[in-house]
């Protein structure tokens, strides 16, 4: 059974013909903008696979002339899929490590030094993921001496740096671009001349590292080659995941070179290589802008895009754009293929006109020629998936809310209980609560005090990084799962229509990490044809840090995918929301529904019975330090703001789907 289907929300959406074109002639044309070799693959998957494959090649060419390889390794997430796709190139006798020598680019510097054995130890997952795994002598693994102290790191730098020359350089390096620009430990303001030192991690760094490591606490520094370093390596293959990294792609590949974007600096390296997946290069010119690169097969989907940039461009509603605004900005092409300005203004400003709507569930007894959902039946029965209890209030709580009101039989299904998501300090007070009612009304044993000492000593105890124990995991859970209960009870939702899947992928592995499996999907499935729903929802936004958005589309697309041709799907249509951690762009807008103020107010209280996420929730915006609910309320304002600029009406926030479109089999 496949289990990786939500990929499909992200294939389809973008042209093969501009990230594989079929010359070299093409290439040339669609890449004039970027300044560092740029490979665009599918998915992480193939871009993994593509990394490791160039390494492999780096690898054997080294060794044969020059009978070694000398190879910087980073260990960001990105990077440890080019790993895992090595071990598999290592078991299919592709690639050798024998006489390969490693040195780990950057640590963490946990406590008053170098701790190679502690959790957070960038070794110690180089180790995990591919260096127990292949042939690589012990000897030929170097990294930053364990001996580091505060007195003494700059030294213990320097010496590294000498032993990377001793042994010629480094031939390789293997790492990843972050959503800030930059590479290994090297942050914003790292300029081109620095080498290797002890750096003050940025709260950027810290989160990546807390998302990454599963901890509440990061480090505060850590050691990291330089910007000099990488440069001086005869090659560099670097890879970025996610539309979290969009902005930085861009700005390090076709933006100018500056030490904001310290990722920028590989434009100077004359053999540097970029690999991403189409989510991270969604901001290149080439997939974002085509027509200023290449000519276009105008669909429209495309047309919109390009329209609603015009608009931003000329700071013009749609109606107001002439046939002059259309060949000052390269898009001529469009008049001739439309006849004017005027046609294909009005097109697309019927176009999105459409998709608004204050009925997400159809408006009974009307002309629904014109509508994004159908008009019967009426009621309907809508089932709507959320990953963690929040995150279908936080994407589309007014919609909700809509349905609800409107008569439809509305079902929300919590598909995990999120309980990584919670803080200790949250378990804490719930556990002084229950103790303290419990005095209170005599109702103290000594199983309940036993049960809250365990717990308060299973927090106390519990290093950086640790799981929770399974007592932990449960009260975290069902702190989440209730505020979700009351957060669907205040938008109307009936509290027997909640339903709690318990998805095995999550609460049989730590930090809700499994993989998905049939039991999932026969999870989902049976939910689905007990309901039997009209309509659809569940998130279309992947880029959450645990990962669970992703592995829970997965299971409802399964489900979907199993149930395709059955008469129960056919007469339902599939729905995907947007909020929490990403927005969709308009050119992939199917529905839009608008809120007033009062609604867009109701939706804000829904979203606060959410304690333990609205006011410190483990994983929050570096940059802004907004929670990603507040960020997912931002991105219902701007949402408005730009139907308003395009010359549509305007509201005071407005929630977004796409429609889903089932694979073919």
């Amino acid at each position: 059974m496949r289990t990786d289907l939500s990929s499909l929300i992200k294939l389809g959406q973008v042209s093969q013909h501009y990230y594989h074109p079929k010359t070299e002639m093409e290439l040339a044309s669609l890449t004039r903008c970027e300044k560092i070799s740029t490979t665009i693959d599918s998915s992480p998957e193939e871009g993994a696979a593509d990394a490791a494959r160039c390494v492999a090649a780096e690898i054997e060419r080294c060794v044969r002339e020059r009978g070694r390889c000398v190879i910087g390794l980073g260990a960001g997430r990105c990077a440890l899929d080019v790993y895992d796709e090595l071990v598999k190139l290592y078991f299919a006798d592709k690639v050798s490590f024998a006489h390969v020598v490693v040195f780990n680019i950057s640590e963490l510097w946990v406590g008053n030094g170098i701790a190679l054995d502690s959790e957070q130890s960038t070794m110690r997952r180089l180790n995990e993921r591919l260096l127990s795994k292949i042939d690589i002598a012990p000897d030929n693994v170097r990294t930053f001496s364990p001996k580091a102290t505060d007195e003494n790191v700059y030294a213990v730098c320097r010496d590294y740096e000498t032993e990377i020359d001793e042994y010629g350089g480094l031939d390789i390096v293997v790492c990843e671009f972050t959503k800030s620009g930059s590479v290994a430990f090297n942050d914003p303001g790292s300029a081109i001349s620095t080498n290797c030192r002890l750096i003050s991690l940025s709260n950027d760094a810290r989160t990546r590292i807390a998302e990454s490591y599963q901890c509440d606490v990061a480090p505060l520094t850590a050691v990291t080659l330089g910007i000099s370093n990488f440069l001086n390596a005869r090659s560099m293959v670097c890879v970025a995941w996610g539309v979290d990294s969009a902005a930085a792609v861009r700005s390090a590949v076709e933006g100018p070179v500056t030490d904001q974007v310290p990722a920028s600096f590989l434009q100077m390296h004359s053999s540097a290589h970029l690999i991403v997946d189409i989510d991270a290069a969604s901001c290149l010119t080439r997939l974002n802008y085509p027509w200023r690169v290449a000519p276009c097969v105008w669909d429209k989907q495309l047309v919109r895009r390009a329209i609603v940039w015009l608009c931003m461009q000329t700071g013009k509603p749609i109606l107001k754009l002439t046939n002059k605004d259309y060949h000052d900005n390269g898009l001529g092409e469009l008049v001739v293929v439309y006849g004017s300005a005027y046609n294909v203004n009005l097109q697309v400003f019927n176009d999105l006109q459409n998709t608004i709507t204050g009925w997400p569930g159809g408006k009974p007894d009307n002309d629904d020629t014109y509508r994004p959902e159908r008009a019967t039946p009426y009621p309907k029965r809508v089932l709507v998936f959320s990953p963690h209890p929040d995150d279908a209030v936080v994407s589309m709580g007014g919609t909700l809310r809509r349905l609800v009101m409107q008569g439809h039989d509305v079902h929300v299904a919590f598909q995990t209980s999120g309980d990584v998501a919670v803080n200790d300090e949250d378990l804490r007070r719930t556990v002084m609560l229950i103790r303290r009612i419990s005095s209170h009304y005599g109702l103290s044993s000594e199983m309940q005090h036993s049960l809250g000492n365990e717990i308060i000593d299973s927090i106390n105890d519990k290093a950086p990084g640790d799981d929770d124990d399974a007592n932990m995991r449960y009260v975290k859970g069902e702190i989440f799962t209730c505020e979700g209960m009351m957060s669907c009870e205040y938008v109307g939702v009936e509290p027997d229509h909640v339903h709690e899947l318990h998805l095995p992928f999550y609460t049989d592995a730590p930090f809700g990490q499994g993989r998905v499996g049939e039991a999932d999907v026969a999870a989902v499935r049976a939910l689905i044809e007990q309901v039997r729903p009209h309509q659809i929802f569940f998130a279309g936004d992947l880029n959450d840090p645990y990962g669970t958005h992703a592995r829970a589309v997965d299971t409802v697309i399964g489900a979907i995918e199993q149930l395709q041709g059955e008469d129960i799907m056919a007469h339902c249509r599939v729905w995907m929301y947007r909020g929490q951690w990403s927005s969709w762009n308009l050119d992939n807008v199917d529905m839009s529904v608008p809120m007033s103020p009062e609604e867009f107010q109701y939706k804000r209280n829904a979203i606060l019975k959410h304690q333990s996420q609205v006011h410190d929730a483990p994983f929050r915006d570096a940059d802004t330090d907004k929670l990603s609910w507040q960020r997912s309320i931002d991105r219902n304002r701007h949402m408005a703001d730009t139907y308003c600029k395009l010359g549509l009406a305007s509201y005071e926030a407005i929630e977004t789907f796409a429609l889903f479109k089932p694979h073919k089999r």
